[in-house]
């Protein structure tokens, strides 16, 4: 029986040499190392650069995953995320049309979801094939997640999973014409905690002119007050018995860190305020908060902006844990509560609820934590004044999948073209439309390519993709 022949392709970065596989018309790399491995000395610090390396090495195969810990039941069987063990876990991955130095294409670099706490890049929704295919080099990323990434530490830098993204668009920056990309020509884009990293990325003097555009998928710009990030490492130290320093953290078998995250995220809330994983201000890196900085014009003025969300958020939150139904149940008092735990005033809440009285009460507390965790600080950015424009979507296609409709993370399968994929599937449902995923992805491309994905900017009306 002949053998199918596996086409080999190569590319020079600064480090040393990749070989990875033409799948297609795609050249694919994977598990590039952008910095050293996050281990021993390197564990709570800064990233370091790789260590260069002699010879070809191999990217053919995701590289590590950060340390994180599996989706509970039923997320887990929403949402995949897969586990590659190993340390060296700052990786990335490149698809390209044309694996050669002086194509000059434009270059996506796309950062994941997963509440800072889990996601990878090795995620398959995040399938960068369609995007080469059309032309764009689409590199994708790991980041340090959870109490590695962004626990915070009076002996450790902080936000050191947003120091890793800066890291890897330094990379790209530096290595991407190797791969065909055009360096001056980068758009980050990002979905859920990506995007609110993308959004600490906007506002921050270290990030400044490593991307060109940027695309905020259901996430806002935001820093968390360092106490209730804070709350999280002590909650940890008080499980495990130690001392809520980084140096004392680095001596616990990391097996035991991830349990005790677990521990504390299974009794943490974000949703209604809680203590969380999160990103700070440190006067370096983030020296005020995205928001502000942003609306105020202080930062992120001349970088053109997708932005939007979906009808549904708060389903993928509340619906599959039984959690809607039984705000439903309690009625009005659902809503006081909903307002005292997001800080609304209630008379807002009733507002929101005079808008839309056919909606049950537990659906119109989830509409509040949308607006007020996600859609009004978007439609706060695309409303400041800026030298470039902001162009704002809303998703209104409903999944196949009982319960769903409109909710957080549908829109992936669409923007990336990649319904066919079981990954995509076991949130979307079956039959998901065709036809949804072209206009989708062809407008992120369209962004990409020439900074307009093919509607009027803000103040114009958002442009409706699905019902």
């Amino acid at each position: 029986m002949a053998m199918d022949v596996v086409e080999r392709v190569e590319a020079v970065t600064r480090y040393g040499a990749v070989r990875g596989t033409r799948e297609g018309s795609v050249a694919v790399f994977r598990g590039i190392p952008y910095a050293a491995p996050p281990v021993g000395p390197h564990r709570f610090a800064a990233p370091a650069p790789p260590e260069p390396w002699e010879g070809v090495r191999e990217a053919v195969a995701f590289g590590p995953t950060a340390p994180k810990t599996p989706y509970p039941e039923p997320f887990a069987s929403l949402l995949t995320d897969p586990v590659h063990p190993g340390d060296d876990c700052l990786n990335l991955n490149v698809w390209t049309p044309e694996p050669v130095a002086g194509a000059a294409l434009p270059v996506m670099v796309w950062i994941h979801g997963g509440a800072l706490t889990r996601g990878s890049s090795a995620v398959p929704v995040y399938d960068g094939s369609s995007f080469a295919r059309d032309g764009v080099v689409l590199v994708s990323l790991n980041y340090r997640l959870g109490v590695e990434g962004f626990g915070h530490f009076p002996d450790a830098v902080p936000n050191r999973g947003l120091l890793d993204q800066i890291a890897a668009l330094e990379w790209v920056r530096d290595n991407i014409e190797a791969f065909g990309g055009d360096p001056g020509r980068v758009t980050v884009f990002g979905e859920s905690a990506g995007a609110i990293s993308i959004g600490a990325l906007l506002a921050s003097p270290r990030a400044e002119g490593l991307f060109r555009r940027a695309v905020l998928q259901s996430g806002p710009p935001e820093a968390l007050p360092h106490v209730k990030v804070r709350a999280m490492v002590r909650r940890m130290a008080a499980r495990l018995k130690v001392p809520a320093t980084a140096a004392a953290f680095a001596e616990v078998d990391p097996d035991a860190l991830l349990a005790a995250q677990a521990a504390v995220l299974r009794r943490s809330s974000p949703l209604l305020g809680g203590a969380a994983f999160g990103i700070v201000e440190d006067g370096d890196a983030v020296p005020g908060d995205p928001l502000a900085r942003l609306v105020a014009g202080e930062a992120g003025t001349d970088v053109p902006l997708l932005l939007g969300w979906t009808d549904e958020e708060y389903r993928l939150w509340l619906a599959p844990t039984g959690v809607l139904g039984h705000l439903n149940r309690m009625g009005p008092m659902a809503l006081a509560l909903t307002a005292a735990r997001a800080g609304m005033p209630l008379a807002a809440v009733r507002a929101r609820r005079a808008a839309q009285p056919e909606l049950p009460v537990g659906e119109v507390a989830g509409q509040v934590l949308t607006d007020r965790l996600l859609r009004d600080p978007l439609r706060a950015l695309a409303a400041a004044e800026r030298r470039a424009p902001a162009y704002v979507y809303e998703f209104g296609w409903r999944s196949g999948i009982p319960g769903l409709g409109s909710c957080h993370a549908l829109e992936l399968g669409f923007v990336f073209d990649v319904l066919d994929t079981p990954a995509a599937r076991a949130l979307a449902g079956p039959g998901a439309p065709q036809e949804l995923a072209d206009a989708m992805h062809a407008a992120w491309v369209s962004f990409a390519v020439t900074g307009d994905p093919g509607w009027a900017p803000a103040p114009g009306e958002p442009r409706r993709f699905g019902a």
